[in-house]
């Protein structure tokens, strides 16, 4: 990288070219008023803003390091520093009357950016803007598609192309360089210009950092090296499928008889309702009171017993919540460990027909006693991992223990959740072998999160919420640092009439083979909608399923312990592999590792699918026939996913026998 100042202008490019500059006519920095609506329902926000005043500051002075940007009266300063092809803004200051910083960065109209942390709707986010801002991506996430409009109706909000669990301040360019803005505050990536990529952000951000490497594959280096990466999964997990069942003890031992006699290969159970359910309009939802219900599970110790014999593992559920009512609600009150309001009273939440406080996890001894929970109420009952559920809902005007606002704390809540549950696994010496899941994020989720998985999709094919969305999802969340994904087999969201069928089971059940996890999920209406256990014919391709699951092992323990050493995603997009200008643009198919290639089919009806093959020589993992890159239409029946291996990988001689 380079940094060229002149007596009132600067400039920072690198080897692809300029990627910020600053001269009187083309201000880097502007300052701004507004005023902003923050409106929530449950986990989704309405966020809008009236903007008051927005100021160039084209005059600049240099002395050495100290940046300070004018126009007239109106100034911020900063400090620029330049080290090892990084470059970084920080130390930042302006007048207190303004609360918006803008930023312009260079681009063009041909550049690919990739990053936010995990999009569900586009991979290359060029030509759109996105907020930084966790929430509930929503029900149906398209604003021409009925369901999101009806969603939006009932109140548990459509959602949009844009929102996101996991938002990240941080995008990847491929002229060569990443961006990362240090800062909670809410904040806008506007890509959508064609030569200028702006960042507002509300308020003042602690660093801006500009990284430059040769490749997308140092760039990952980088990302690793600055966000860290997630631990190892254990070995127990990467085999078989683990079988999402709700019902009590009988039901599970009935269910996994009935599994292990059709073939299928589990390597656990989920069951979500440990704790006991509530029935709410939404559906079957779970009592948060986080201990075993013995109603609904009498002898549930002997049940785990009996399932680890079998090298079955059982998994369950938690949040960071307490519903009120319970002796667990009231402790917490009383002692203070719940976030509050201004006017120091528990900040009481509603979840939809029942309250809740929120656990604050900046009050040290609030977080020791909810580690404890996990601890004894889990890990000590045998419990082998959980979903570590929810994250997104602080109010902005919430009151946390070191004296942020829900404001500031919004964004880092998740990342909260996620340390509390590692330190929890870590003081009794499980990691490793105990495994928690997530769907909300950010910053510093990579440390502290064993696995991911990606939230709650429609239980259908549509392309912003339906089984498409987790490709460029997994993707994305990769290239942010946190490769290890999955999702919940035939999606979760079945409401106006929008129930699973089994077909929409059985081709998210083959992708899932090609993801670093494979777990069902009954759904929020599971009477409606289609499950694995339905008919004889799903039984089978369960079955085959975790058989071609348990060939692959070998190769599969080969990428997780790729992404634990390196920070390698194991869902990687076709350019980190390939310079093939074509495949900056490909959302839809992605590399397992470095050896296969996946192109999940994710419409209705298909018995045949086009897949584009990057420049090598690729071989079908079922057909065995041989093709060079470019594009085909291959067979892609139910049960026959289009899947690729290199000819010359080091695991060909596997591949070859499947």
């Amino acid at each position: 990288m380079e940094l060229v100042n002149n007596k009132h202008s600067f400039s920072i490019s690198n080897h692809e070219g300029v990627i910020i500059e600053h001269k009187q006519e083309k201000a880097f920095v502007y300052i701004g008023k507004a005023k902003e609506n923050i409106e929530q329902t449950y986990g989704d926000f309405d966020i809008s803003e009236k903007i008051i005043e927005k100021i160039p500051l084209r005059q600049l002075e240099i002395n050495e390091n100290t940046y300070t940007f004018k126009n007239g009266d109106y100034r911020l300063e900063c400090q620029i520093d330049f080290k090892d092809d990084e470059i970084t803004i920080s130390h930042i200051k302006m007048d207190k009357e303004f609360n918006r910083i803008y930023f312009k960065i260079a681009s063009n109209e041909n550049e690919h950016l990739y990053g936010c942390g995990e999009q569900f709707s586009y991979l290359n986010l060029k030509g759109r803007e996105f907020p930084i801002w966790t929430s509930e991506p929503g029900v149906g996430r398209d604003r021409e598609k009925l369901l999101t409009y009806q969603a939006d109706l009932m109140g548990v909000g459509g959602g949009d192309y844009y929102t996101t669990n996991f938002p990240q301040a941080t995008f990847i360019s491929d002229s060569m360089y990443m961006l990362h803005m240090d800062t909670s505050l809410y904040s806008v990536f506007d890509f959508s210009e064609k030569n200028v990529t702006e960042i507002c952000v509300w308020g003042t951000p602690e660093k801006l950092s500009i990284y430059s490497r040769n490749s997308f594959v140092e760039i990952m280096n980088l990302v690793t090296e600055k966000f860290g990466t997630q631990p190892k999964l254990p070995s127990w997990l990467l085999d078989g499928v683990t079988l999402g069942m709700q019902g009590g003890t009988e039901v599970v031992y009935e269910k996994v008889r009935q599994a292990l006699d059709c073939g299928i290969n589990v390597n656990a159970v989920w069951c979500q309702d440990w704790v006991g359910k509530k029935i709410t309009s939404f559906g079957k939802r779970l009592f948060w009171k986080w201990e075993k219900s013995d109603e609904t599970y009498p002898n549930l110790e002997k049940l785990i017993a009996d399932l680890k014999e079998q090298n079955i593992r059982f998994l369950a559920y938690i949040n960071s919540y307490l519903v009120e009512g319970t002796d667990m609600f009231d402790y917490a009150k009383e002692k203070g460990y719940f976030v509050k309001k201004n006017d120091g009273q528990a900040y009481i939440a509603d979840f939809g027909e029942f309250h809740c406080g929120t656990i604050d996890f900046t009050n040290p001894e609030a977080n020791t006693w909810y580690k404890e929970i996990i601890k004894t109420n889990m890990i000590d009952l045998g419990i082998s991992g959980w979903m570590a559920d929810f994250g997104e809902y602080i109010p902005v005007d919430a009151v946390f223990a070191n004296g942020k606002t829900g404001k500031e704390m919004h964004n880092i809540y998740p990342a909260l959740w996620a340390k509390c549950n590692y330190e929890a696994v870590q003081e009794r010496n499980k990691l490793g072998e105990v495994v928690y899941f997530m769907r909300a994020g950010g910053v510093g989720s990579a440390k502290y999160n064993t696995l991911f998985w990606a939230g709650d999709q429609s239980v259908d094919f549509t392309l912003h919420d339906g089984i498409a969305s987790t490709i460029p999802a997994g993707i994305s969340l990769g290239l942010m640092g946190n490769g290890l994904t999955h999702f919940d087999i035939g999606g979760y969201t079945s409401l106006f009439g929008n129930v699973r069928t089994e077909e929409m089971l059985l081709r998210s059940l083959e992708y899932a083979v090609f993801t670093p996890y494979m777990r069902t999920h009954e759904g929020n209406r599971p009477d409606e909608n289609f499950q694995y256990s339905d008919t004889e014919k799903s039984l089978q391709q369960f079955a085959k399923a975790t058989e071609l699951r348990h060939k692959l092992l070998p190769y599969i323990e080969k990428v997780i312990e790729e992404n634990a050493n390196t920070g390698m995603g194991a869902m990687r997009p076709l350019f980190l592999h390939y310079d093939d200008e074509a495949c900056l643009d490909i959302a839809y198919e992605y590399l397992f590792g470095r050896d296969l290639l996946v192109a999940p089919v994710y419409e209705e009806g298909r018995t045949d699918w086009e897949v584009y093959l990057p420049e090598d020589t690729w071989v079908h993992l079922f057909t065995k026939e041989v093709y060079q890159g470019g594009r085909y239409t291959v067979s892609a029946e139910i049960g026959d996913i289009p899947v690729f291996y290199r000819q010359n990988s080091e695991f060909s001689n596997l591949f070859a026998t499947i």
